[in-house]
């Protein structure tokens, strides 16, 4: 048996509209005809919970990591966004990386 390949993330939130915008603005991508915004070989898909608060309490246990052509620029968007940063951007030894908070 050969491992499944996964077609997509779901995020969970109380205002899933809001929070798509968001990541459309931050990532210049579309909400495709199913709902799902598409980056690369992977969908997110921001779905309405009733179950969960406002804002996750661990917001380092779900990580989405991606992958820009210009790293420096894509930073730089975020930070006029408003994200708030939980690693700094930095140069690492296989390249850059920084970790930051979405809406929720």
């Amino acid at each position: 048996m050969s491992a499944p390949t996964l077609g997509s993330v779901l995020l969970a939130s109380t205002d899933p509209q809001r929070l798509s915008a968001w990541y459309r603005e931050a990532f210049a991508t579309q909400v495709d005809i199913d709902g799902f915004l598409q980056f690369g070989g992977v969908a997110l898909l921001i779905d309405m919970r009733d179950d969960i608060g406002l804002q996750a309490v661990e917001p380092g246990r779900m990580i989405l990591n991606f992958h820009v052509d210009d790293a420096q620029a894509a930073a730089a968007h975020l930070t006029r966004l408003g994200v708030t940063w939980l690693a700094p951007f930095e140069a690492r030894e296989d390249g850059w990386f920084a970790a930051f908070t979405d809406p929720d």
